[in-house]
């Protein structure tokens, strides 16, 4: 019987190391965590943890509600608005969403890959709001951003993604590698990835690709709305016409192409168990 794994603390990670666990142990569907819950997701002892979240609170980095439970703070919300991979691209982008938002009234998401999942770097949301916040990270098979971009990455990450653990948020979630190749190759062939019921079961999404300036994908557009409204060639058409406008600025701005909007590992960033 092989030996358990050593905490965090036994394996005597650097400083850093710890100091990122612990704001890794936030996520979309942990956006408030308590003491122990952080420890517990980060691999930390107690002691450590709290040491950790002690001066990060002192920092700026976390805050600490009434109830003793802790979210991430708006220092970390500063330093993310200077990250040049996501800045630009929302404010070339953001007009043409906002169009967007407003011609389909449903949840509009700009995401791009980094490393296996899909990060939303915009996020309008809709008076029925699915979860869909900027910096919301998820599983590249769920999401119809994820899902376009997946489509359009080489083979080796396709593998990469396929043959990892495939999370189910629904019933109607797939999670079966066959037919999420044949998912795929659709979209590849018609430029439109359509899905219902992936993340949240009444919902159905339809999410194109953005070009870079050398042609190839840089990110992907989507809008959700509920599946008893959807239109989904209405939504396509508006979308692929979105789509084209804003690739044109984008070529127009010079911004990086589009494997440069990537993490270059290939690997998703860690996180803890979710």
């Amino acid at each position: 019987m092989s030996a358990p794994t050593a905490p965090v603390d036994q394996a005597r990670p650097t400083a850093a190391m710890r100091v990122l666990a612990v704001l890794s142990a936030f996520g979309p569907r942990h956006r408030t965590l308590s003491l122990s819950e952080i420890a517990r997701r980060a691999g930390l002892t107690l002691p450590t943890a709290h040491r950790l979240i002690r001066e990060l609170v002192d920092w700026g980095g976390l805050e600490r509600d009434a109830d003793g439970r802790y979210s991430v703070g708006l220092r970390l919300l500063e330093l993310a608005a200077l990250a040049p991979r996501g800045l630009q691209l929302r404010e070339a982008a953001f007009p043409y969403l906002d169009n967007l938002h407003e011609a389909t009234r449903g949840n509009v998401h700009l995401g791009v890959r980094d490393g296996l999942e899909v990060v939303y770097v915009e996020a309008l949301r809709a008076r029925k709001a699915v979860s869909s916040r900027v910096g919301d990270r998820w599983p590249m098979h769920a999401t119809g951003t994820g899902l376009v971009l997946l489509a359009h990455a080489d083979r080796d990450l396709q593998a990469k993604v396929l043959s990892s653990p495939l999370e189910r948020f629904t019933p109607l979630t797939v999670t079966d590698p066959a037919e999420l190749r044949r998912h795929l190759a659709r979209i590849r062939q018609t430029g439109v990835a359509v899905a219902r019921g992936q993340i949240t079961v009444d919902d159905m999404v339809v999410a194109v690709p953005v070009l870079g300036v050398d042609g190839q994908v840089a990110a992907a557009i989507s809008v959700v709305v509920e599946t008893v409204r959807a239109r989904p060639r209405a939504l396509a058409r508006i979308l692929l016409e979105t789509s084209r406008s804003l690739s044109k600025t984008l070529a127009g701005r010079g911004l990086p192409p589009g494997e440069s909007w990537f993490s270059t590992s290939g690997h998703p960033r860690p996180h803890p168990a979710r």
